[in-house]
């Protein structure tokens, strides 16, 4: 069995910047120990399969160690396969997901994606949070994951977190963000629990990220950039309980996998 295998950089328009997925397109389903041991060796923060479906595709995304509920770069970068390799031609795909439908988009060079908004609340905090990140936060939240808002750019830029303690708190992944410099707002995100110390450009962070910055500035449509050494750049808009996410991407190889025989697949 023979596995077509792209590689894509989500959220830029040039190589070697945002954030790669694997994009694995399938015929039907395989083992999901088969994809899990697809996505270690791929060992990047996400590889992505996606299979034809009635009305759109089945879109799933797994980490080097787990499979995860929402990812936007990976959406993103499958859409962009979708688009620019295998001729799809419609304006919109959708993709059924565990998150619920979610529909990406054509917007001149940029692909829009359509996610639910994850809104921070509230909450009793690890106390192994803040210790493991260092700094001196403002403000801890959380959604699905934490949000720790810090008081500048620079703040955020220049944590060196402790990745073996922060792998141990109660939550999937840790974003941290504060007020951009020159965009709206900037951010990070941790999942060393999951097998992404650091992910380069995080959609999923963005459907948090979004309606907390939309209140907290007063304005729904947002420029936001993740400062991680990679760097990407994420268009975001309040769409009631949704957000809308846009960006770039670029091609970086294709390929295939060759699977024929192994023992993973019986």
């Amino acid at each position: 069995m023979r596995i077509p295998i792209y590689q894509v950089d989500a959220f830029t328009s040039q190589l070697f910047a945002g954030n790669p997925a694997a994009v694995c397109p399938l015929e039907q389903w395989l083992p999901d120990a088969t994809l899990a041991l697809i996505a270690a060796e791929n060992n990047l923060s996400e590889t992505a399969y996606f299979v034809e479906a009635q009305n759109g595709y089945e879109l799933r995304w797994f980490t080097p160690t787990v499979e995860v509920d929402l990812c936007g770069h990976a959406t993103l970068a499958s859409a962009w396969v979708l688009f620019h390799e295998l001729g799809f031609s419609g304006p919109a795909i959708s993709f059924h997901t565990k998150s619920g439908e979610l529909i990406v988009e054509r917007k001149g060079e940029m692909l829009e994606m359509d996610f639910p908004a994850r809104p921070p609340q509230p909450v009793a905090v690890d106390p192994q949070l803040l210790p493991a990140l260092g700094g001196n936060p403002t403000t801890v939240l959380a959604s699905h994951d934490y949000l720790v808002e810090y008081g500048s750019e620079a703040e955020v830029r220049a944590l060196e977190p402790n990745f073996s303690a922060l792998a141990k708190v109660d939550h999937f992944a840790v974003i941290v963000t504060a007020k951009g410099d020159t965009v709206d707002f900037v951010s990070r995100f941790f999942a060393p629990g999951q097998g992404v110390p650091e992910d380069p450009v995080t959609g999923r962070a963005h459907t948090t990220l979004t309606p907390y910055w939309a209140e907290k500035l007063g304005k729904d449509v947002l420029h936001a950039r993740q400062v991680s050494k990679r760097g990407g750049e994420v268009y975001c808009q309040m769409r009631g309980d949704r957000v809308r996410l846009a960006g770039r991407a670029a091609l970086f190889l294709r390929g295939e996998i060759a699977l024929n025989g192994h023992a993973a697949l019986r």
